[in-house]
């Protein structure tokens, strides 16, 4: 799936978002209790990225939630 500047991989029980050109990539899970996203701890940052952190947080969230209610997770 690709979200715009986003591309959204869904690997086993996670989804996985990078941005192509960068090094940024965080992964989301499914809740085991509710019907949200969780994310992961751990995420590559890119400083020399076209855009900020926060940019990309804010992408990846978009599309991993997007690709949540494809998926039927949420």
């Amino acid at each position: 799936m690709e979200h715009g500047e986003i591309k959204v991989e869904i690997k086993d029980d996670f989804i996985v978002v990078t941005m192509p050109g960068t090094s940024f990539r965080t992964s989301y899970c499914k809740s085991p209790n509710e019907p949200k996203l969780i994310q992961s701890t751990v995420m590559e940052v890119d400083k020399d990225a076209p855009v900020s952190r926060k940019e990309f947080e804010t992408l990846a969230w978009e599309a991993a939630n997007a690709a949540a209610r494809e998926l039927g997770w949420s």
